[in-house]
This record gives structure tokens, C-alpha cells and sequence, in this order.
């Protein structure tokens, strides 16, 4: 069969599943089997694919068929211009959280120490040290699955001397604040934030294989929102920063917990469609 057959064969199979991105699933499937790039379907779409490689994309394609995520098939994901290792144990990294690092960014400077709470795959924590010298991150997660994901990625996207030039980097198993040790120049989250009962509404690619506990934010999305305000205050140093993911119509409260808090100079930021992404405040010197 030559790439272009194999890559129709993919794009209906998806199509007949109800993918929403067949054709873009089904090309990138067949790139990442063949090692192979976006002009190889024009240039060279009558090659001859060897039989290995048509069977391993057809096992891809069934695993799509199935709703599991592009990301956790190919085991990777880019955020921040960086190649992350991605499986069933953390979320997939999504752009809009690229809002967040980039936000939390323009408010680092060298030597600063960062607490990442909920790390996940590590993406953000990881992403803020790649871009950044000299400054210190500490990585919190209650799933031990998960921190062995960061882990990998820690040493994928810092290690050797990398580690040496962008900063100092650790990962603790940690029920949100139980292993946080000192005080943090930033303390940034993107945490479970949907309503309980949002979660049977959930594409399935999102509902059935990402992990359930890095989605559940409680009856009303706000129950982590409310502990990590409340117990960061203690893990802050004065004028120190605390940053958040939410939902797109959870501003409002969030603001106003941290405001109840007593935190200052808070501010909303909008992700690329508009929408409230990123509340963000800082904690007083008193």
C-alpha cells in the first residue's frame, strides 16, 4: 500500500468513527509511524509503505477509533515549544495553559524559588526554569504515577546541563501543601477545577482516559481554589505571587477568594479566544 492509499485509509476509518479532526489525526498518525513530515503526502504520496509500519498504524488508528487521545498514542505532547512525555497517569498539556507560563514569566527574575502545586506531567514548572536562570522549582502532586511522568520529563527537558544552567528542579509526592518546605517568590496552579457534575458531559476523550482526580474540582469546580489560597499565604514570602488556571467563568470567585485572603493587585487574563484564563495576585508584606 503507498502512503497516500495508507493515509486515505486512515482519514475514512476516523471519519466513519466520528473524529472530529479526521484528516489532521490520520496524517499526523501516519508521520509519526513513518518518521515522516506534512510534505511527504504531496511529494511523495506513491512510496510503497513497508508492511511493519502499516500494521503499527493500523493499531494507532484503532486506538483512535476508541477516543483515546492523539497525545497518549504517540506518548508526547509540545507545550511551550518543548517535547513532553505524556501518558494516562497526567492531563495533556493544552495551549491555553501556555497563558499561564507566559504570564507567570513576565514576573520572574533570577534566583527566584517556585512552587508548582498539581504538577502533573511537569510541563509548567519544567517550561518556567527551561526559560529562566538561576531560579529554583519545587513540583507537588498527590499521584505518584504522575510524578514519575514529571520525572522523566525533568530529565528529558533539563538534565545535564541544562539542569546546571536553567536552575535547581525537584519533584515531591505531596497532598497539596503537607511537603511544601520555606518560602516561595511564585506559587503557580493550574488545579482540578470542573463541577462534579460536568464530568459526565466531558468528551470522551477527556472524560474516559485523562485522570479523573487532575479534573474533579469539587461540587461548585472551586475546592482546590479555596484550600491552595488559603494555605499558600503561609508558603509565600511578602509581595510574593500566586498564580492560577481556571475555568472561563470561574474568575469572579476566584478573585474574590483571593481577595477575602488579602491578596492585592489581582488581575484577570484572557486566553487567545477571549476567554477569562488566568487570575493572578499578589500577597502582602503585613
Amino acid at each position: 500500500m503507498t502512503y497516500e492509499e495508507l493515509y486515505c485509509r486512515g482519514r475514512d476509518r476516523l471519519t466513519a468513527a466520528g473524529i472530529e479532526e479526521a484528516e489532521l489525526d490520520a496524517r499526523l498518525l501516519l508521520e509519526y509511524i513513518c518518521g515522516t513530515d506534512r510534505n511527504e503526502l504531496l511529494v511523495h504520496g506513491d512510496r510503497e509503505v513497508e508492511d511493519g509500519k502499516w500494521t503499527a498504524y493500523e493499531e494507532l488508528l484503532a486506538g483512535r477509533e476508541k477516543r483515546i487521545p492523539f497525545q497518549y498514542l504517540t506518548g508526547v505532547q509540545v507545550f511551550m515549544g518543548l517535547e513532553f512525555l505524556v501518558n494516562e497517569a497526567v492531563l495533556i498539556p493544552r495551549q491555553d495553559t501556555e497563558i499561564l507560563v507566559e504570564e507567570v514569566l513576565r514576573y520572574l527574575h533570577d534566583g527566584m524559588r517556585i512552587l508548582d502545586m498539581c504538577t502533573g506531567s511537569g510541563c509548567i514548572l519544567i517550561s518556567l526554569l527551561y526559560y529562566t536562570n538561576d531560579c529554583e522549582g519545587v513540583g507537588l502532586d498527590i499521584s505518584e504515577t504522575a510524578l514519575k511522568v514529571a520525572e522523566e520529563n525533568r530529565g528529558k527537558l533539563l538534565g545535564g546541563e541544562l539542569q546546571e544552567r536553567h536552575g535547581r528542579i525537584h519533584f515531591e509526592h505531596s497532598d497539596l501543601f503537607e511537603q511544601a518546605a520555606g518560602l516561595f517568590d511564585v506559587i503557580v496552579c493550574n488545579p482540578p477545577y470542573i463541577r462534579t457534575d460536568e464530568l459526565r458531559t466531558l468528551m470522551p476523550e477527556v472524560g474516559k482516559y485523562e485522570p479523573v482526580n487532575a479534573l474533579d474540582g469539587g461540587e461548585d469546580g472551586l475546592s482546590f481554589y479555596r484550600k491552595i489560597v488559603e494555605e499558600s499565604k503561609k508558603h509565600l514570602c511578602g509581595g510574593g505571587m500566586l498564580f492560577f488556571e481556571i475555568g472561563c467563568e470561574q474568575a469572579e470567585a476566584v478573585c474574590g477568594l483571593m481577595k477575602s485572603a488579602g491578596f492585592e493587585a489581582i488581575n484577570v487574563v484572557k486566553d487567545y479566544s477571549g476567554l477569562d484564563r488566568v487570575v493572578y495576585g499578589t500577597r502582602g508584606f503585613a
